[in-house]
């Protein structure tokens, strides 16, 4: 039991797991958001448009029992908002994290130059090409 217990603390302890624990309690937190912008704001917009709310729309099966499909179309459509949402916000994400690493790769290629020799990259300040051993001028950097 011991055993399994510490493997268990190894587990919790790897940060994947904390990531995923932060994602989620973030994730709750933006859903709550996103809800309030679809029910209190889109919702409302669309009724105006549409001249209903889609809530509201049911059909009664026998007496009492009735069908509310209207808020099965309702979390339909607040669910490819939320997607809409999180794709845009994903795709701003990426597009800067697109653009740090060009400059990244930028920087990189500055930093190194082509041994006359073998033709291999070495840094900028290299005196020596760590593949060939060839002994290297500054004046020859290309």
């Amino acid at each position: 039991m011991r055993k399994f217990m510490d493997e268990f603390k190894t587990f919790i302890a790897r940060g994947n797991v904390m990531d995923m624990a932060v994602g989620i309690i973030i994730g709750g937190a933006f859903t709550s958001i996103v809800t309030s912008l679809v029910e209190d704001i889109i919702n409302p917009l669309l009724g105006l448009f549409g001249g209903m709310n889609f809530d509201r729309l049911q059909v009664n099966l026998l007496g009492e029992v009735t069908l509310n499909y209207g808020k099965f179309i309702t979390a339909v459509v607040n669910f490819l908002i939320m997607a809409f949402i999180v794709f845009m916000i994903m795709k701003a994400v990426n597009g800067m994290g697109d653009k740090l690493t060009k400059k990244k790769e930028e920087e990189t290629a500055a930093a190194v130059r082509k041994c006359p020799f073998c033709k291999s990259e070495i840094a900028i300040d290299a005196t020596r090409c760590p593949n060939c051993t060839s002994e290297l001028e500054p004046e020859k950097a290309v």
